[in-house]
């Protein structure tokens, strides 16, 4: 048996699809996938969701985090820098990275707490 999770008629709102498509009109739509896209690589993920363990990291902690070179730590921050998910300082010879603010912070929990809620018992 197939599940049906389509409209079986063909009809709409009108007044529905107006506001939403008035409201996307007023956002960044591709901003916003921009960042899901860098986000969703993953030893970018590791180092976004290291940076919500600390408040911040210098650029050899995280390349010890996720087991890479120091170029290959850059050039992931960099990238996360790029669109303003993190941001840095230096500090003599050190460069160290915390995420660009709290919203970013908020991103990562909530995927972290919806991935884990997904996840059956005992894995």
């Amino acid at each position: 048996m197939t599940e049906n999770d389509t409209c079986e008629r063909y009809c709409f709102d009108e007044a529905t699809v107006q506001r939403v498509q008035n409201s996307l009109q007023k956002q960044d739509i591709s901003g916003m996938a921009n960042m899901f896209k860098v986000l969703a690589d993953e030893t970018r993920m590791k180092v976004a969701f290291a940076l919500c363990q600390e408040d911040e990291l210098c650029v050899c902690d995280v390349a010890n985090i996720i087991g890479s070179s120091l170029a290959t730590a850059s050039h992931h921050l960099r990238t996360l820098k790029k669109l303003n998910l993190v941001k840095y300082r230096k500090e003599g010879k050190l460069a160290f990275y915390s995420l660009e603010d709290e919203h970013v912070r908020q991103l990562i929990k909530l995927a972290s707490t919806h991935n884990q809620e997904l996840m059956p018992v005992g894995q």
